[in-house]
């Protein structure tokens, strides 16, 4: 398969959320047919949709040469080693990874949607994936920089340069 340049999701809100991060991007690092290009700025968030501590966030890019199912089921092999529960929808994680963007392709089957539906509702996932690509163009809904008045009112920050090692290779 030709690789593609693909963009995954990062967020912890349970235990040490910015450890998570840090073993999450090892993870990414380590996937066979898999290159991790870069890694957004850390953000914190306001949970959406739910309760619970605030969400460390990040966005990673990959260019990979696994399918799309394949690349989805590594992303939750992670999750479960990190100890990810699904005891009901947005739950509290110890860590989430949301396949967010395949290239410029649409995805639509039973097990994965590709671009992410919510991507352009959520502050949490634009405005890192904005920090790693500010020319990126959502498939069907045109330049991402124009979906960030949408999302102004939501709570976040993004976390000071020091406390975003998860970001820096070699760490």
């Amino acid at each position: 398969m030709k690789p593609e340049r693909v963009f995954v999701g990062l967020g912890s809100n349970l235990g040490d959320a910015h450890a998570s991060l840090q073993r999450a991007r090892a993870a990414l690092a380590a996937l066979p047919q898999t290159q991790l290009l870069k890694v957004s700025p850390v953000y914190r968030s306001a949970p959406v949709d739910a309760a619970g501590p605030d969400f460390l966030n990040a966005v990673a890019e990959l260019e990979t040469s696994l399918s799309p199912p394949a690349l989805l089921h590594a992303l939750q092999a992670i999750e479960q080693a990190q100890g990810r529960e699904r005891p009901y929808r947005h739950a509290p994680r110890t860590l989430d990874l949301d396949l967010l963007l395949w290239g410029q392709q649409v995805i639509e089957t039973p097990e994965l949607v590709v671009p992410h539906p919510r991507l352009a509702q959520r502050a949490f996932v634009l405005l890192p994936l904005l920090a790693l690509a500010p020319g990126l163009v959502h498939p069907r809904l045109g330049p991402l920089a124009a979906l960030q008045p949408a999302v102004a009112g939501q709570r976040i920050e993004r976390l000071p340069d020091a406390a975003n090692a998860i970001a820096r290779p070699g760490r």
